[in-house]
Order: structure tokens, then sequence, then C-alpha cells
């Protein structure tokens, strides 16, 4: 019971810093292990013991965070559950932003320094390793996900978790058939970073990601018009003829191949459908006309060319704008 309740365990917040990640869907049985191991916790079946005595067990929310060593069974899952963060700054970074748009999010919760310099390139993170040669940032590598830093902390240290955070996530990722396809890390997060762009249903990365693969085999260019507004920091407005026209390296509709680098920071679901995409043929996608984010998939450039028609008379009707309608409500 002492051992359980550790009625002598001081503040019971422990010692240091530890930064621990619940990955999403972890039962209550990994996520001690995670904390035992990383020295958070004595027990991990003391842990789960008390979650279950105070049905916590599946409000375990996913995440990064920051803890300490020897912390009391009772402020860990405190802390891991949202009821206590004592003070600390909790940021969310969504999946797919480029660095423009992380950077107010950042200056928003009150983090001190210039993230857009300090993601230029960080000491002790080396792109070259994954394949990228030179890159002009650190654009792909910043992992998107909720982190908590202390009060005062700076861009730097939520850049260190960032790529730690990436460090860990690329390890689950499957890079076999990629490297079958002569594709580098640095390619599947470019790949993944369109995915992230491109697809608002899940089911749907592997099959964009099939689309990219095959046009890439066949030197047919990827025609992602999110390549070039990442390149004009361009993610409202309608892009124009002279932007579309442009020979750049990010323009996807004149060149065939990869643009040069991601154009956001993917997800661990869009860099493993970037790595393994889905065994079909297909080479258009196409976004449906009923407002729902979904898109039709084919291999035939006829079949393509009357989706494409129907989706412009779509938008048509619905003023000249993307139609919004989805699941019979506006």
């Amino acid at each position: 019971m002492v051992a359980l309740f550790q009625p002598f365990a001081g503040d019971g917040k422990g010692e240091g810093r530890v930064v621990v990640t619940v990955p999403e869907g972890a039962n209550a049985s990994q996520v001690a292990q995670i904390l035992s191991d990383e020295g958070v916790i004595s027990s991990g079946s003391l842990f789960q013991l008390r979650l279950r005595l105070s049905g916590e067990s599946g409000s375990i929310l996913p995440g990064r965070y920051l803890m300490a060593s020897a912390m009391s069974y009772g402020t860990a899952i405190d802390r891991l559950t949202g009821e206590s963060a004592d003070g600390l700054i909790t940021l969310t970074i969504p999946e797919g932003l480029p660095r423009s748009q992380v950077a107010p999010i950042v200056s928003d919760v009150g983090i001190q320094g210039d993230y857009l310099a300090a993601t230029e390139s960080f000491k002790g993170f080396d792109p070259g390793k994954y394949g990228a040669e030179d890159p002009p940032s650190l654009e792909g590598f910043l992992f998107p996900a909720t982190y908590e830093l202390e009060p005062g902390a700076s861009v730097d240290d939520l850049v260190f978790q960032q790529l730690d955070a990436f460090r860990q996530n690329l390890a689950e990722v499957d890079l076999t058939y990629a490297k079958k396809k002569n594709l580098t890390p640095y390619d599947i997060l470019i790949i993944a970073s369109m995915i992230d762009r491109e697809v608002v249903v899940p089911k749907e990365r592997a099959l964009v990601a099939a689309v990219i693969y095959n046009r890439l085999r066949i030197g047919e260019p990827l025609g992602i018009d999110a390549t070039t507004r990442y390149e004009y920091d361009n993610y409202t407005d309608p892009l124009t003829s002279d932007q579309l026209e442009t020979d750049t390296p990010y323009n996807t509709r004149l060149n065939a191949g990869l643009p040069p680098t991601p154009i956001g920071n993917p997800g661990l679901a869009s860099m493993q459908a970037a790595a393994k995409p889905a065994k079909v043929d297909y080479l258009y996608y196409v976004v449906d006309p009923d407002g729902c984010g979904t898109h039709s998939f084919t291999a035939s450039a006829d079949e393509f060319n009357r989706l494409v028609a129907e989706y412009n008379a779509a938008r048509e009707a619905a003023g000249g704008q993307a139609p919004s309608k989805c699941g019979g409500s506006q």
C-alpha cells in the first residue's frame, strides 16, 4: 500500500526533465512500460493499478509530455490525462503545415525567439543523413504533435523536441519498398508533405501516394498545385496564371519528378503512406463535387476529363466557389 500510494514521495513532481512520447492508440500497459523505461515511475505494474483505481485507464492522451524522473504515480497520471500541467506551455502543431504557418502558432503561445531562423538548421542534426543535400531549411523534419514546454522556453527548445519526435516516428516507418524504388527518406518526406496537403479523408493517403509513385515511374508531371502554393506562400487566394505558368522547380504542372524540398511537415500516417503506397494503377484524382473533401481516382485520361468537367460544373453552380455542401447541409 505504501508503494502504491507513495505517501512519502514529497511533492511528487520528481527531478530533472524527461520528454515522454505517448503514441496514438497506446493502452495503459504500453504507457506504463514507456514511463518505466524512461525512469519516470518506479513500477509499471503499480502505475497500471493506480490508473484502474482512479478510473483513468482510458483517459491518457497521446502526445509529447515534459515530465521528470521518479514522479509519483498520481502526478504522472494528472499530467497524462490533462489534469495538471503545472504552468507548462502546451502547443499543438497540426500535421502538414509549413514553417511559415507554424511560426505564428509558436509565437502566439509565448515561446521566445524567431522560429523561422531557428529552423533553418540545428546543431547536431544532419539532414544529409536522410538524403537531403544541403536543404535551405529543416522543412519536413519538424514533426507535428502536441508539445509541452516550460514557461520561458525558447524556439530552440521546441525545435529540439520536434527533431527528436521526427527521429522516433521515422523509426516506425517501413522504408523497404521505398528503397527498392531508389527513394531516400528525404524523398519520402517530400511525398508525405504533398499527401498531407492533398488529403482530407485518411483512407485516401495511400491512394494519393500511389498516384505520385505511378507518375514518377512514367515521368509524368505530378500536377500538384500545393507545391506552387508553397513556393509563393499562398494558401488562401487563387493561384494566378503567371504563378502556374512560371517554370520553377516547385511547379509540378510543368516539371516531372519531386519538388526540391518538402512543402510542409508531415505526420506519421502520411509518412507511412508515402513509404508504402496502395497497389493500384491510378494516375489521376479529382476532388468530388459533393464538398466532403473526398476524391475520385482513375487510370483513364478520358475518365479524368469527365470528372474534371463534373467538378467544374458544380463549381460554376456554386458561383465560382469550391462546392461546400456535404452530407445534406451547407
